[in-house]
């Protein structure tokens, strides 16, 4: 009967008249018999993304301020980063290294940061100035789940004491980069923080610029620098980046770079070299996410002819599926497809800062919103969906959710359900793709700046079609 399913797919999107399906499949002894039903009577309302419940470990970090248009009020996402220690990583010797101070010790002449942006929220913002401060974690951010809700401020070094603590006025397009590099198809926009203040170890001990503090503790302990769990532990716990002014920028963050630079002699030759360490998705990030929980509500309470979706960390649409009066009168019969349209509402306004449309969303039980992110699942087409936004008919489409419907079904019969059994969340979300397979490898909240509106559900204006199958006596 299985095996059935899509070519029953294909002839349900284009022929209502279904009844004599089953003559055409399966010979007269055992004749299949399909019917198609249509249930209009699904609901659906907005809810407010509890901050405390969104994991803020993503596949995609972003940084930034914006004022939100629908809102009026202020979006913000700050950041955390430890750094990984990179295979290639080599230290020249002591005694190749011509930078040193009045004591003939070894130091490097400068040390900076250098953030990697792309995908900015809107490219007439490109010069807009903003502000951000530099602060150095007091210890490693301890491996633990880690929701946008999260401020890190407790665990930020004390800046008294002599640690990295820096502000730093930028802008998106760097204006600092001449412009034939710039113009390079290979260029990336990008934000340089010179760290060439003097810095002070925990020890008490002061360096001219923290540079030289990682060549140091190299030359000390090589074995700090196998990897990036021991770095973060004994060398550099990670640093915390946070906007402190301004309004209109907000990008993706696709690389960070600590650098420190030395000047290496040798009888035959002088140059210049570095140690860089990357701050990437392979060490732990945090994101923390602030926004308007009052402006979030009073969305959320509109009464509406829509839902709304938004993020960062912002607004679901939950979905009341009626799956009791699908299974009545149903419930020795298969269900072979259920499918579901979510049409999106055009928005009313040219303002082009108006959040972009969400690409992609999940389908996921309401009993399962926290745990599906919790666990890094990945959607399994039998309880958790997730579709593209669709520009040509403007609708996100679920072709068939009757695995999901099933499953509700039986935990209600087995006397498992809870008040939510049969409601699902619409949630905007980002993917992580393997670079040979393009196979989904993780599911997270989107940190992007979205918003739409989708056409509410009060009863009839979103239907779900299905197809029943059975075998005639």
């Amino acid at each position: 009967m299985a095996g059935v399913a899509l070519a029953t797919l294909a002839i349900f999107s284009c022929d209502d008249d279904t009844l004599s399906i089953g003559s055409t499949l399966t010979n007269d002894a055992d004749r299949l018999i399909m019917t198609t039903a249509t249930y209009s009577n699904v609901t659906t309302k907005t809810i407010v993304a509890n901050p405390d419940s969104v994991m803020s470990v993503s596949s995609k970090c972003y940084f930034g301020q914006v004022k939100d248009p629908q809102t009026g009020t202020t979006v913000t996402s700050d950041f955390t980063t430890q750094f990984n220690v990179l295979e290639y990583l080599y230290v020249h010797p002591k005694e190749e290294i011509g930078s040193v101070d009045e004591k003939g010790e070894v130091i490097c002449d400068s040390c900076d940061l250098i953030i990697y942006l792309s995908k900015p929220y809107k490219n007439d913002d490109s010069l807009t100035a903003m502000k951000m401060h530099i602060s150095e974690l007091s210890k490693p951010l301890p491996y633990q789940r880690y929701f946008v809700s999260y401020d890190p401020s407790a665990i930020v070094r004390d800046a008294k004491s002599g640690g990295i603590s820096a502000n730093h006025m930028f802008t998106y397009q760097n204006r600092i980069d001449d412009d034939n590099a710039r113009q390079k198809s290979e260029y990336m926009q990008n934000v340089r923080i010179v760290l060439n203040q003097p810095y002070t170890d925990k020890k008490g001990n002061t360096y001219n610029n923290y540079g030289t503090y990682l060549l140091r503790q190299y030359m000390a302990n090589k074995s700090n620098f196998a990897n990036a769990y021991v770095f973060g532990q004994n060398v550099c716990p990670g640093l915390y980046f946070q906007i402190t002014d301004g309004l209109g920028f907000y990008s993706q963050i696709d690389n960070i770079g600590l650098r420190a630079y030395y000047n290496v002699v040798r009888p035959d030759t002088a140059y210049r070299a570095n140690m860089t360490f990357a701050g990437t998705r392979e060490v732990l990030q945090t994101t923390k996410i602030t926004n308007d929980q009052k402006a979030l509500k009073a969305m959320a309470d509109e009464d509406d002819a829509w839902t709304y979706i938004k993020s960062p960390a912002g607004l679901f649409t939950e979905v009341t599926l009626p799956i009791d009066d699908i299974k009545r009168g149903h419930e020795k019969d298969s269900l072979l497809a259920a499918s579901i349209t979510f049409q999106r509402m055009n928005n009313e306004t040219t303002d082009n800062r108006y959040f972009d449309t969400p690409q992609s969303i999940l389908m996921v039980p309401r009993d399962s919103l926290y745990t599906f992110f919790i666990k890094n699942k990945l959607a399994d087409d039998k309880t958790s969906y997730m579709t593209s936004f669709a520009s040509a008919t403007n609708t996100y489409a679920f072709s068939n959710i009757s695995t999901l419907v099933n499953y509700l079904w039986k935990r209600k019969t087995a006397g498992k359900a809870s008040a939510n059994w049969n409601k699902v969340v619409l949630v905007p979300v980002s993917y992580s793709l393997t670079t040979s397979t393009s196979t989904i490898t993780k599911i997270g909240h989107d940190m992007s700046l979205t918003s739409t509106k989708l056409l509410r559900g009060n009863g009839k204006n979103i239907a779900i079609n299905v197809v029943y199958a059975k075998f005639q006596k």
